[in-house]
């Protein structure tokens, strides 16, 4: 008698076969996903890693068939373990609030998967179900609000794209002592080289952030950062343009080469989240209990 796999309950991923006129679905796979060498597929099918939509394995020669659901799972050889702990704030039906720290990314992406914030929750707290209702940089610390129940997880996603959620960072930088604060910077995002950084460029603003001082300390201050808009690396991109690019920042504005160097991490912290409850209607307030040094 053969036991139905959960794929959702191991984080598989889910693809739907193209149109195409393959023979099987090895054939098909190796094609689709033309960097996934034709041996990591056979080995991957070899060991009962490549399902049906019951979650049962494939054998390398099942028929292709447009639109059939597979499931597969990513796998990193080797992957190299990251030295840092994600503390858990807050769990109830709905939603899961973590501490996400310095390095970790939060879902898997390029050479980590296992080592990522949504995967370390997951095997904590037996929810296959979890998803990130936000993303912060893997270099970035701070506040990760999941949707822990998919019944009403389009109602809390509704919060992001509406604006009805208060996020508020702090970064350590230059001083700027030649700027009126508080202020508003705005300016066009775009992709940037290379590709995994952004850039300002002429045209329409399309993203927005308030930027006021907390502190000061000599050379350094302390800003409350509030962004308006979402775009990848904004709080990061916005204060290079303004002149002071954030304390370790890796990427901006030069590109640093090198390992992670974890007693150097990037001086921007998710402070906290301020929504009302799009189900209870209760004001809903989480505040990280990391912090930035000097």
């Amino acid at each position: 008698m053969s036991v139905s796999f959960d794929p959702a309950r191991h984080q598989a991923s889910t693809v739907c076969l193209p149109p195409g006129n393959w023979a099987t679905v090895l054939d098909c796979l190796c094609e689709h996903f033309k960097a996934i060498g034709r041996d990591v597929w056979l080995d991957r099918f070899a060991r009962g890693r490549v399902l049906d939509a019951q979650g049962q394995p494939l054998a390398l020669d099942h028929p292709y068939r447009q639109g059939l659901r597979v499931h597969y799972f990513r796998e990193v050889p080797n992957e190299k373990p990251i030295p840092v702990l994600e503390n858990i704030l807050h769990v109830d039906e709905h939603l899961v609030v973590a501490d996400k720290p310095h390095f970790l990314p939060v879902t898997p992406t390029g050479e980590y998967v296992e080592e990522t914030l949504l995967r370390r929750l997951i095997r904590r707290l037996d929810n296959p179900h979890l998803v990130p209702l936000h993303r912060i940089d893997r270099h970035t610390a701070g506040l990760v609000l999941f949707s822990a129940n998919p019944s009403s997880r389009s109602v809390y996603q509704q919060l992001f794209p509406t604006r009805r959620i208060d996020k508020q960072y702090q970064a350590i930088a230059p001083a700027l002592p030649d700027l009126q604060f508080p202020l508003v910077h705005k300016s066009r995002m775009s992709n940037g080289q290379p590709f995994f950084r952004m850039q300002e460029v002429p045209g329409v603003s399309n993203s927005e952030t308030l930027a006021d001082v907390l502190e000061k300390n000599g050379e350094l201050w302390r800003y409350g950062l509030s962004p308006v808009t979402g775009k990848t690396h904004q709080l990061r991109v916005h204060m290079a343009a303004l002149g002071a690019p954030i304390c370790n920042d890796p990427f901006y504005p030069e590109v640093l080469q090198g390992e992670d160097d974890y007693a150097k991490p990037l001086k921007l912290l998710a402070r906290s989240l301020r929504f009302k409850d799009p189900l209870s209607g209760e004001e809903r307030y989480f505040e990280s209990r990391l912090s930035l040094d000097w």
